[in-house]
């Protein structure tokens, strides 16, 4: 017989959810004002999006409801079905704007590629506590997990999705950093990484992905062209001046100067409308997250929730440090959407089931090892 133990609902996190709650309100009201003027067959995109939040609410419960220690168990299952999908979308996806990513579901269309980013951490968060002997991780203790990250990576750029690929690859530098390495090992992988860089933008890197970083070192050489995004993403940045031009008032999202404004460059259209203020406490938003969520990293019940919330807050992190680089300017154009912001289904699914990974950890800290 089934017996719910009340300390759970005393150790649930509330704080990370009122979190959670603000950046969504944010993320709602943003995409309201960047496509109430679409006239779109349908639902409107921000009715969609709160369905998918619906869908991730149902999906968060069913998480916190198990011990996150099962995933000790299902991390490799889960990792052959995340090869599947990314196989099944690169021969039967959809195609769209030139990229294979999406499996048609009928009523959503999933693209593997995001819950990969989690399934991966899953899998390395896994592979880590198993292998952890105290002694330090030497190169050859590292073939498995690059390998696991490898495959997926070049499926994923297959697509091609460079952004995403390069998000497996911090997941995975992020959590290899994190455990701990021998100084050797260390000094052969910087040094290896360095000298792959030429390598890769000689013969790995496709024409149109040069171009990207090319644009991104002087936009002004095409501006109408390749750097058309970062123009315009620049403009509405910086025409919020200090207070914003109000709410469904900024000129670069409204009269449509600014391209994908409700994915990658939602936050341009936050910036323009809501100000430097507005975007600074977006900012803080995110850092609190990511500081909540090292704090359960840190009271963590055991070696695997660590490396689990550790993996989850890398993940965020490094969404969002990606994206807000990009929209300012900092970084190539690489289409990696902000987390609980852009809008995307299988985004925000993939973002909700982390969190709700974290708020498990979060729950059980009381229950000790075992």
């Amino acid at each position: 017989m089934l017996r719910f133990d009340r300390r759970l609902l005393l150790n649930f996190d509330w704080v990370l959810l009122g979190a959670v709650l603000v950046v969504a309100l944010v993320g709602m009201i943003n995409l309201y004002s960047s496509t109430h003027l679409y006239t779109n067959v349908g639902a409107p995109l921000y009715l969609k999006e709160l369905t998918y939040y619906l869908m991730g609410a149902a999906i968060v419960l069913l998480i916190i409801s198990i011990d996150y220690r099962v995933l000790l168990t299902l991390n490799y299952p889960l990792y052959i079905l995340m090869i599947l999908l990314l196989l099944f979308a690169i021969i039967f996806g959809r195609t769209i704007s030139g990229a294979q990513r999406w499996i048609n579901l009928g009523f959503f269309r999933l693209q593997p590629s995001e819950p990969a980013k989690l399934i991966l951490m899953i899998t390395l968060a896994s592979y880590y506590y198993r292998k952890d002997s105290g002694k330090g991780f030497t190169l050859p203790d590292l073939a498995v997990p690059a390998l696991l990250t490898g495959l997926p990576f070049v499926l994923i750029a297959k697509q091609p999705d460079l952004g995403t690929a390069l998000l497996l690859g911090s997941i995975f530098v992020s959590m290899t950093l994190f455990v701990k390495l021998r100084r050797s090992t260390l000094a052969t992988i910087v040094v290896g990484g360095l000298s792959i860089i030429p390598i890769a933008w000689k013969f790995l890197l496709k024409p149109y992905q040069r171009q990207r970083v090319e644009t991104f070192f002087n936009p002004e050489n095409d501006p109408l062209g390749t750097g058309y995004h970062i123009i315009q993403s620049k403009i509405a940045v910086g025409s919020g001046l200090i207070f914003g031009k109000g709410y469904t008032k900024g000129t670069q999202g409204q009269l449509d100067f600014l391209p994908e404004r409700h994915t990658d460059f939602a936050f341009s259209v936050w910036a323009e409308e809501w100000g430097f203020l507005g975007a600074v406490l977006l900012i803080l938003c995110y850092f609190f997250m990511i500081l909540w969520g090292l704090n359960i990293a840190i009271s963590a019940r055991d070696k695997f929730g660590v490396l689990l919330a550790f993996g989850v807050v890398s993940l965020i992190f490094w969404q969002a440090f990606i994206n807000l680089a990009m929209i300012m300017g900092l970084m190539p154009v690489v289409g990696v959407p902000l987390p609980l912001i852009s809008y995307g289904g299988s985004s925000l699914l993939t973002n909700l089931a982390a969190l709700g990974i974290l708020m498990n950890i979060r729950m059980r800290r009381y229950q000790g090892t075992s």
